[in-house]
């Protein structure tokens, strides 16, 4: 009875503290501008099934791909069986859900065992890309310290997790499962009492590892595989490329050419672009949670190619880390204390907000639909309109536009006097 109170008030602990971490995250996404993304939803429920289920962007590379639904699919399917050992450790029952499927629960646990089998070695396999290889986007200065350590982390956990649910199902004297049943004969010199520990030794472990696992996600990159979801149903539907124009400045512009039309006492704008993570948006927000570090972005830039400072990978984490260091802020003095810093200048470098060349790329490389673009405009928005911070050419670009309505310092009468040439 000891057993049962125990894993039961484990269970309620372990639940409880993850729903509470994915609470502070919901939170700290909120933090963010407020925005309604709610049209055509029968797009967005495909986007949820090509991009997050079916991994679409993933398949430019089939063997990754395939590998990587392995471990996705493999991983969440096997976790299944949770429910049983839930059942198991609270009832203090073996295999509760035997008598209750009969041939069927072989058919499902020889199933599993297939899975934990090739999650087992998709695991190895990129185990090996990032520590032996060193694919060039996995040694980057981006993920040095902790998340290049995160990585390695889960790999390493999902490998023990698979071993010890084989060597719990092999240490079961009455099962003969697919897969384990191959590994029974390393237990034959052993009694059925040792058998029994070995059983309980690897489910106690098991079980405790999968709640630990559970726990870890919200503090770590694979926090993705939630957030995946929800953030391809909320992807931008628009076409690649095209950028919403700032209401305020619109008016602006309006009205200056048309004074008539400006309202009286009208409001001045409140600011211009974003300065910090509360002047995002929540999807923004929810973006940069998303990020799974896989550095396909930065592997697509032009001017991360070419040396500049510009990573969209790092503009993801860095948005994350201060955000998280807002949320902690704002959950200690109730609202947020201005504390000195800001995601722009202190988080992600003026040279890094220059640098990009608004193609696109980063956006079409990332698997789940993050755009760091999106921050990188705002950012750079934020940057020129409110600090009037900007290279001598682009000021001289953006004074030729105001006066002459083209890049080119010539008069507008003026521009079609080439074809006047001999």
């Amino acid at each position: 009875m000891f057993a049962e109170l125990l894993f039961g008030l484990i269970t309620l602990l372990a639940f409880s503290f993850f729903g509470k971490q994915l609470l502070t995250i919901r939170k700290n996404i909120f933090i963010g501008k407020k925005v309604d993304i709610a049209d055509e939803p029968a797009s967005r429920w495909r986007n949820v099934f090509l991009l997050a289920f079916g991994q679409k962007k993933m398949f430019q590379n089939p063997l990754v791909a395939i590998l990587h639904l392995l471990v996705y699919v493999g991983f969440i399917i096997i976790n299944i069986e949770l429910l049983e050992i839930i059942v198991d450790g609270i009832t203090g029952s073996h295999r509760a859900f035997a008598p209750y499927l009969g041939t069927y629960y072989d058919v499902i646990i020889n199933g599993f065992e297939i899975l934990a089998a090739l999650v087992l070695i998709a695991c190895i396999v990129f185990f090996f890309r990032r520590n032996v290889i060193k694919l060039k986007r996995f040694i980057s200065n981006d993920l040095d310290g902790w998340p290049r350590s995160d990585a390695n982390y889960i790999l390493i956990t999902e490998i023990v997790l698979m071993c010890l649910f084989l060597t719990m199902n092999a240490a079961d004297t009455d099962a003969h499962f697919l897969i384990s049943s191959k590994l029974k004969p390393v237990f034959n010199n052993f009694s059925s009492a040792q058998l029994n520990s070995i059983e309980h030794s690897a489910w106690w472990i098991h079980i405790l590892g999968i709640y630990a696992f559970m726990n870890y996600l919200p503090f770590s990159k694979h926090l993705h595989i939630i957030l995946a979801f929800p953030n391809a149903y909320y992807a931008a539907l628009t076409p690649k490329g095209q950028m919403h124009n700032m209401e305020s400045v619109q008016k602006e512009v309006l009205y200056a050419m048309q004074p008539e039309l400006a309202p009286a006492n009208a409001p001045a704008p409140d600011q211009f672009g974003a300065k910090d993570v509360m002047d995002l948006s929540w999807k923004n927000l929810m973006d940069a949670y998303s990020c799974t570090e896989c550095g396909r972005c930065s592997a697509a830039c032009p001017a991360n190619i070419t040396g500049k400072l510009l990573s969209p990978r790092k503009i993801m984490m860095s948005t994350r880390d201060r955000l998280e260091e807002v949320g902690k802020n704002i959950a200690k003095n109730k609202s947020f204390a201005v504390d000195g810093k800001s995601l722009l200048h202190d988080y992600i470098p003026v040279e890094a907000v220059r640098a990009c060349t608004t193609c696109n790329a980063c956006v079409e490389a990332c698997p789940v639909s993050i755009s760091p673009l999106d921050i990188i405009m705002e950012l750079r928005r934020s940057l020129i309109m409110e600090e009037s911070n900007a290279p001598a050419e682009w000021n001289g670009m953006f004074s030729n536009i105001e006066n002459n309505f083209a890049p080119w310092k010539f008069s507008p009468d003026d521009r079609d006097a080439w074809t006047q040439q001999a």
